[in-house]
């Protein structure tokens, strides 16, 4: 199966969450992308995005969401999206994903992230509060989130 992308995955997801009677910010829709790209990746062995997150502060960041999305700044994502044809796998996943973590918040979501080995070990002991755009490793992502499966 071919990748899909970060876009397609957030609009996707975008539209799971508007149909639930919820507005996504900036920073939760990073989240939730991150654990789609990283439970994909444990379950079925497959990159879900062919991007590569970054460790910033307040979580897992790809910045081509970042860039897309930053006008909103913390406010909801207002932008009216189309609901992407995804393959019948990733929607399902998606939809899983989505009834798993949708109810956190977004700052709910960045402390998961804060407490799990992947983007602390790309932030290689930084201060909390201290910038950085290191690369969070995909295949340790994939080997963290593989045995919080079991």
């Amino acid at each position: 199966m071919a990748a899909s992308t970060a876009n397609a995955v957030a609009d996707y997801l975008l539209c799971t969450a508007r149909e639930h009677g919820d507005l996504l910010t900036p920073l939760k829709i990073q989240k939730l992308v991150f654990y789609a790209d990283a439970w994909f990746l444990a379950l079925y062995d497959e990159e879900l995005i062919p991007e590569t997150f970054e460790a910033w502060v307040h979580g897992p960041v790809l910045r081509s969401l970042y860039y897309r999305f930053q006008g909103y700044r913390w406010n909801p994502i207002a932008q009216d999206v189309e609901r992407p044809e995804l393959d019948e796998k990733v929607s399902a996943f998606l939809e899983e994903l989505y009834a798993e973590y949708g109810g956190f918040s977004g700052y709910e979501l960045e402390q998961l992230t804060h407490q799990e080995e992947p983007w602390k070990q790309a932030r290689g002991g930084l201060p909390p509060h201290e910038s950085c755009s290191n690369l969070i490793d995909k295949q340790l992502t994939k080997h963290f989130y593989r045995q919080m499966a079991v």
